[in-house]
């Protein structure tokens, strides 16, 4: 950041973005004054114990604990890409070869991001554009990077969703159709920090993408206090 001018500066991050965040929030290099995260590392360790395990989620959870439990539950069943990827990147060649295979492997990252892109593809009105869409897949396309982005997986060394170890200022903005809307109790925990919490209404997994608007008034009201 220096090289750019900075010597102040504050980090973002969700999917891959937001481990990368709360690493630079542990590394707390010069400069940096806190983190934003939509997707936080702070899946309690017993409750990923619990569910590696297949024992459910405890009884003693709160509602909105119990509500993130059983999304972290479901996706344990659903990360057949994630794997894949962390364990053979370099031959998913099919990615390189057609467009169409391109498109459903990307479009079916997870369910509700593939209900929302449903939506948009049957003409509802949402903070995607058929063009918006068809634009991040050509993205990929275009450049020959689909299969040599699939080697994050293979190459990081960290679980998603495990606290990290951040002290550094964190903001935190849960959006419920995020792969797991992260409760205020567990964000408590895992950043001891936390300067800022908002649960949402609106807004999935690729919140920036899918709810930019919104997304931006949530930085600014996140960072506004370390101005």
């Amino acid at each position: 950041m220096n090289r750019l001018g900075y010597t102040k500066y504050v980090a973002q991050g969700g999917d891959w973005g937001a481990v990368i965040a709360d690493l630079m929030g542990v590394q707390q290099p010069k400069g940096l004054l806190g983190i934003h995260t939509n997707m936080p590392g702070a899946e309690p360790a017993a409750i990923a114990q619990a569910i590696q395990d297949g024992k459910g989620c405890p009884p003693d959870l709160t509602g909105d604990e119990k509500h993130a439990c059983e999304q972290l539950a479901f996706l344990n069943t659903q990360l057949g890409y994630a794997e894949l990827m962390g364990s053979r990147p370099q031959t998913l060649t099919g990615l390189a070869d057609s467009p169409i295979g391109l498109a459903a492997f990307m479009l079916d990252h997870d369910a509700k991001s593939l209900e929302l892109i449903t939506r948009v593809f049957n003409g509802q009105t949402e903070g995607l554009t058929r063009e918006d869409i068809l634009d991040n897949i050509s993205l990929y396309w275009l450049t020959n990077t689909a299969v040599s982005s699939a080697r994050l997986y293979w190459e990081n060394k960290h679980p998603f969703f495990s606290v990290k170890g951040v002290k550094l200022p964190v903001a935190v903005s849960a959006f419920p159709d995020e792969l797991y809307q992260a409760p205020k109790s567990w964000a408590e925990r895992a950043y001891p920090n936390l300067i800022y919490y908002n649960k949402l209404n609106k807004g999935g997994h690729f919140a920036a993408w899918e709810q930019p608007k919104l997304f931006v008034d949530e930085l600014r009201n996140a960072f506004r206090t370390l101005r």
